[in-house]
């Protein structure tokens, strides 16, 4: 007699080599992108004027690749790769666990620090927070972001609630800590 759990073993073996298979092509396709950012760089590097001709040589290989390829190859995707390599740099620094659509966002933020701050959290998470967002994703981002920025009041009210705390004064005479105090209460 069979047992009914061989199926629900069987359907989690074939699910998980699924996600294992999307994650491969996922790691292969951003890879891929990085290689032609690379590609692309450091044909620029040899230019004259590298902001024209790097404007020419995207449009350039979008036109010669797109037309057998597909709309991944777009003059917008070739200039995203090359965003790509140029932030990123060193292609063992790239994490699994983001696929393409997520560094494409990445890419366009603007601020380094908030960057690095979602692809922190991306990877503490096992980018299980999706960033697939609505039209004002960009919006969106920075004010997540903003949150776990304090602000210097924030800060401040923070401070406060610690010196008020009693277990705060049974910490002893530890100077700096009196001094934090003492500037705050100053200002």
């Amino acid at each position: 007699m069979l047992k009914k759990s061989i199926i629900s073993d069987i359907e989690g073996i074939i699910n998980l080599s699924r996600e294992n298979a999307i994650r491969a092509v996922d790691r292969e396709r951003t890879l891929m992108y990085w290689h032609i950012g690379q590609r692309i760089f450091e044909e620029v590097q040899q230019g004259q004027d590298r902001a024209k001709y790097g404007e020419y040589l995207t449009k350039y290989i979008s036109e010669q690749i797109e037309p057998e390829y597909g709309s991944g190859f777009s003059r917008r995707q070739i200039e995203l790769s090359r965003q790509f390599y140029r932030i990123f740099p060193i292609a063992n620094t790239l994490y699994s666990q983001l696929n393409w659509s997520q560094y494409k966002l990445l890419i366009r933020m603007d601020n380094g620090d908030k960057r690095e701050f979602y692809l922190a959290e991306a990877v503490k998470n096992d980018a299980v927070v999706k960033f697939t967002l609505p039209e004002e994703k960009n919006n969106i981002l920075a004010s997540k972001y903003q949150l776990y920025l304090p602000t210097e009041k924030q800060l401040l009210e923070e401070l406060k609630k610690e010196f008020e705390n009693p277990s705060f004064n049974k910490i002893g005479n530890n100077e700096k800590l009196t001094d934090a105090k003492q500037y705050y209460e100053n200002i």
